[in-house]
């Protein structure tokens, strides 16, 4: 059971690593407004149990993209973005 999940999650980052770093960097800034819908929505007049369910598929979702982002940059990707900043100053 354990080698079927491996399987499938080494299948998933091999998927990923084949998109571009322009589709990495989409995905990854995709977060940004799920974060922010997932607190925003606590100024909604809805009951606890719907804003529960709403902060916890919002929250869900930017996790799911920033993680998903940070795997198709990669390593190589990510030192590009540093770079980009402390080149800036």
């Amino acid at each position: 059971m354990r080698e079927l999940f491996v399987g499938i999650i080494t299948d998933i980052r091999a998927f990923l690593a084949k998109l571009s770093f322009r589709t990495g960097m989409i995905i990854l800034l995709l977060c940004i407004p799920f974060y922010v819908l997932s607190f925003a929505q606590m100024l909604l007049p809805l009951s606890p149990t719907a804003k529960s369910i709403l902060w916890v598929l919002f929250f869900g979702l930017a996790k799911a993209t920033q993680y998903a982002g940070l795997a198709i940059i990669g390593v190589e990707g990510w030192r590009r973005i540093k770079g980009w900043f402390t080149n800036k100053q």
